[in-house]
């Protein structure tokens, strides 16, 4: 297998299923000590590991593909370290589910055959692309303009309202965004905000949090456009990774009166590896986790 560019992560009921690309073969690589611990919901990494030594040898005996059909690649842990990992491709992911001695196989299967293919992962891999396309130079950094080419960029073909502010009135856990007759006023206002420090730009994303200009897609395209906006002017951005599903949705809802919350999580987790691609690819990942 070629050297890989990119490192992907994907939840299935909380749990990361780590993922690399292949160049070469233009494919992507899956955990198989993911995948088997998604599958026993299992965490302890030495009883996963247990499990897919005894699982292998049992499929190698049956004279099934899959297990001749594994690569190797070390693949940073939850502990910090890197570790030899088992991976295949999706289509020895598939043959493994519909091998595996547990009735949990099947809706893992109809989550990692659909997920490529739903709307969010069709929008993923654009969101992917971005890092590789010109188009990243030439957003508008810390305007609604700005944020209107992001949101393009990913929806764009996928909702007929992509980048378009919208007309309508939204909310969201009884939370009432910004009303539609107000939006063009308020987006002007938070167009002139200053961006200069942390605390400046915290405000301004919390206020297009307020704000939610676009029907869908608001949450995935405004963590770019903030991201933009940290990488301008500080020199830095978010390592997503670092801050969980939980105490980001519960720091966005305090932050409608109260923004240090979600400052303190972002300010922990920034990084100066702002043209990382590992950084980026996982702080995608983590954004559509966010949504899920």
């Amino acid at each position: 297998m070629s050297e890989p560019l990119k490192i992907s992560i994907r939840f299935f009921n909380d749990h990361e299923v780590r993922a690399v690309w292949d160049d070469i073969n233009a494919k992507w690589w899956f955990s198989v000590l993911d995948v088997v611990g998604v599958l026993n919901e299992e965490v302890d990494y030495q009883k996963v590991r247990n499990y897919w030594k005894y699982l292998k040898a049992k499929l190698k005996k049956e004279d099934l593909q899959l297990v001749s059909a594994t690569n190797q690649l070390k693949l940073i842990a939850s502990d910090g370290k890197k570790y030899n990992t088992d991976l295949l491709d999706s289509e020895g992911i598939t043959a493994l589910a519909k091998h595996f001695p547990n009735n949990k196989a099947m809706k893992f299967l109809d989550w990692f055959l659909y997920s490529d293919t739903s709307t969010d992962g069709q929008s993923k891999k654009k969101a992917y692309a971005l890092f590789e396309s010109n188009l990243i130079d030439e957003i508008e950094i810390g305007t609604t303009k700005g944020l209107q080419q992001i949101h393009g960029f990913l929806f764009g073909g996928l909702y007929d309202f992509a980048a378009q502010i919208r007309t309508k009135n939204i909310s969201k856990g009884g939370y009432q965004f910004v009303y539609a007759q107000h939006l063009n006023a308020t987006l002007n206002d938070i167009d002139n905000m200053p961006q200069n420090t942390l605390d400046e730009i915290i405000q301004k994303y919390v206020a297009m949090n307020k704000a939610h200009p676009f029907m869908e897609g608001n949450g995935r395209s405004t963590r770019v456009w903030l991201d933009l906006m940290l990488k301008k002017n500080l020199t830095k951005c978010v390592d997503w990774s670092k801050i969980s599903k939980d105490n980001y949705m519960n720091a966005m809802i305090i932050s409608t009166v109260d923004q240090s919350v979600i400052e303190m999580l972002v300010s922990r987790a920034l990084t100066e590896k702002i043209n990382d691609r590992e950084i980026f690819m996982k702080g995608i990942d983590y954004s559509y986790y966010y949504e899920e």
